[in-house]
Parts: structure tokens; sequence; C-alpha cells
């Protein structure tokens, strides 16, 4: 017997006796994965003013990342589902040193950070699809019998929101002060998510069943993802909260250069930060807003975020960099809220077979947002850029009357 022992159970798997709970490793590996996605969005001013990249490519780089995002979440879900999680976490890892070995080459040409975001993408997708299904599993039953039903999605969006905020955090410090900042918070974060791979190789599996019989493009199937509930609430509401978070943190300090001056990045920084801490804060307490008999959670994180949105076009127009803040504690709030209560609501609507799957469905969904900015950079070079932001507000408000009309409509049993 290895000297950590292990604990007999009725079940097929054996849980190691660990000194901290299983989920604690997976957390923690979709925390380096998040850190890895998010690293890239204070940096934003830093390449356009240091590289002199346009504000159009500038906010590509910010979306690309959707291009390797998009598939992993569609895929990754579904094979781990058929081959474990174990394997398709560490692919993960794998991803996220390879995308900032990718980044921390970029000042060789933009090719190395499309490429390097791409593979950010990937990592971000198997971390959300995996990595959530697999917090959520080791939070419950003989791995965490003392969690509740709701623990799961709370710790999976809380490593994410930790997660991306350390990121931005120390890749902005560096960025400002530190040597090097094109190439040494790559470089700092492979350091940090190397020994994952140790940590995910010897965390316990939890899927073994070998999902769907035949061809494996069979488990790629999400019977759930056409449940009414998913398509008329979840679905509505998931663009909005990486929409609002891209255009608060990563548009509106491409915007503010005027008002910022040499202290541009630190306010892109404090932006990010402020805005994934307070939804990190708010979490815990999400779950009061999320209702079973409603659609309580996702009418009120829409609103919020619309809110915000509507707070980051005042910021543009006044050029006031408190604004500015003050858009993002409300984008914030409204991220929190909508990750817990859509996770809620996606792990109600998912069979046993269907979760990991529906989870990179919704993320697919949700990280579309990502695209805005890119999206609205493009737009305003032809249209005034507040009617574009306006625009996007009203199209928040038309979300969130979808939203509180389906409410209460196709609850699962």
């Amino acid at each position: 017997m290895s000297a950590t022992g292990s604990i007999p159970t009725t079940g097929s798997l054996a849980v190691p006796r660990a000194r901290v709970m299983p989920w604690v490793a997976v957390w923690g590996a979709v925390f380096v994965c998040s850190w890895g996605g998010n690293q890239f969005s204070p940096l934003l001013l830093m390449y356009e003013q240091r590289a002199h990249y346009s504000s159009v490519l500038v906010n590509v780089f910010l979306g690309v990342y959707v291009l390797g995002l998009a598939p992993a979440l569609l895929v990754a879900g579904s094979l781990s589902d058929r081959h474990g999680r174990r394997p398709l976490m560490l692919a993960g890892i794998a991803s996220a040193v390879v995308g900032s070995g990718l980044l921390a080459l970029g000042p060789f040409g933009p090719g190395f950070l499309m490429a390097g975001r791409l593979f950010a993408g990937v990592t971000v997708g198997i971390a959300m699809a995996v990595g959530n299904s697999w917090v959520k599993e080791l939070s419950q039953g003989r791995f965490d019998p003392t969690a509740d039903a709701g623990s799961g999605a709370r710790r999976a969006s809380l490593a994410f929101t930790l997660g991306s905020a350390s990121g931005a955090l120390v890749a902005g410090l560096i960025a400002q002060w530190g040597p090097i900042p094109e190439v040494l918070p790559f470089l700092v974060h492979i350091a940090v998510a190397l020994p994952f791979a140790v940590i995910v190789w010897r965390t316990p599996e939890t899927q073994r069943s070998g999902g769907l019989a035949g061809p494996w493009w069979r488990q790629l199937r999400v019977p759930s993802a056409g449940h009414r509930r998913f398509t008329r609430v979840v679905l509505v509401g998931a663009p909005w909260i990486f929409g609002s978070a891209a255009i608060g943190y990563g548009y509106l300090p491409t915007r503010l250069e005027g008002a910022t001056g040499t202290w541009g990045l630190v306010f892109a920084t404090a932006a990010t930060v402020v805005a994934l801490g307070v939804s990190s804060a708010i979490q815990p307490l999400a779950k009061h807003v999320h209702s079973i008999a409603s659609a309580r959670g996702i009418a009120t994180a829409v609103f919020l975020m619309t809110l915000g949105i509507a707070v980051v076009t005042v910021a543009i127009e006044l050029q006031s960099v408190w604004i500015g803040i003050a858009a993002n504690v409300v984008i914030g709030v409204g991220i929190g809220i909508a990750l817990v209560s859509s996770l809620l609501e996606v792990q109600r609507i998912a069979g046993a077979r269907d979760l990991a799957g529906l989870t990179g469905v919704f993320y697919a969904a949700a990280y579309a947002g990502f695209l805005a900015p890119a999206v609205i950079a493009a737009v305003a070079n032809v249209v005034a850029l507040p009617l574009v932001l306006w625009v996007i507000v009203v199209l928040g408000v038309v979300s969130w009357i979808a939203v509180l009309i389906s409410s209460r409509r196709n609850i699962p049993a």
C-alpha cells in the first residue's frame, strides 16, 4: 500500500486518503488554467502603446481565443465522459504551458500572440467543461459527504474568478513595473501551472462509465442542450457574462488613455481585479439570490451586467476613471451571480451523462461574449462609439425581459 493508503468503499473507486479533500486539487488546476486565460486582458493597452498595434488588432488578440475555446468546450467535456476527467485535464495543463510559452514569444511577432491565445482558449475550454464537472463530482458523495448540492457549482465558479483575477493582477503589475513585461508574466504562469500536472495525475478519477457506446462522436451529442429551460433562460443570459467582462476590463481601459495617462496599465489591472474580485466575493451570497422556483438569479445578473455596460458608456463619454471602476463593480456583482445561478441551472437540467457536455455548451455560449470588444472596435470605425454601446445596452434590456418571461417556465423536476 502507498504512503497515503486508501479508504475502502462500496463503489468501484477507492478514494485516496489525502491531507486535503480531492476537489481542492482540481480546484487548483481550474485556477491555474483560468489564470492563463485572463493574464492577457490587462496587457491590451501595453500592446497598443508599445507595439503600436491597432485597437482592432489588440481586441482581436483578446477574442481570438474563443476559436480555441469553443471547440474545446464542446468536445472536451463529452470526451471526458467517455475517457475520464483526468486525461483531459492533463491535456488542459499541457495546453496552458504551451499557450504561455507562445505568448512569451510575442516580441517576435503577432503570429505568436495569436497562436498563444488560441492555446489559452483550449486551456480554458477544458478547464470549464472538464474541471468544473470534476469539481462538482468530487464535491459530493463519498468524496465530500459534508458538501451540499450547490457546493460544486460555487467552488468551480470561484476557482475561475479567483484564477482569472490572479492572472490579471500578476501580469498587470509586471507590465507596469517589472522587467521584460512582454515575456515575464507568461514565464511566471508556466512555473505555476507545471506542478499541477503531477497533482492532477494523483487525483481520484470520477468518470469510468465509458459514456455512450459506438463511435466517439456519438458522445458529442448533448440531448439536454435542447431543454427549453436551457435555451430560453440559460443561453439567453450566458453571452452577457463574458461580454460584460470583456467590455468592462478589456475594452474600457483602451478608451480611457487620455484619463489614465502613464497609469493606463495600472487602471487596466485594477479594473480586471475589481470586477473579478467582486465576482468572487459575491459568489458565496449568490445562492441566496438563486431560486429553484424561478430564474431570479439569472434575471438579476443580466440586469446588473447590462447596467454595468451602461455605466461603462458613461465612463467613456466623461473620460472618468472612477466611473469606470464603479462600472466594473456592478459588472462583477452580475458576473458572480450569473456564474453560480447558471451552473446550478445546468446541473438541474443535465442528466448524469450530460453534465460535462452541457457545461461545455453553456460556457461556449458565455465565452462568445469575449468577441464583443473586437466587434465594437470594428463597428466604431464607422458608427459613433457611444451609439454602439447604447445599442448593446438596449439588447441587454431585451435579454433581461426575455429571461423574466421564461422565469417560471420549463423548470426541471
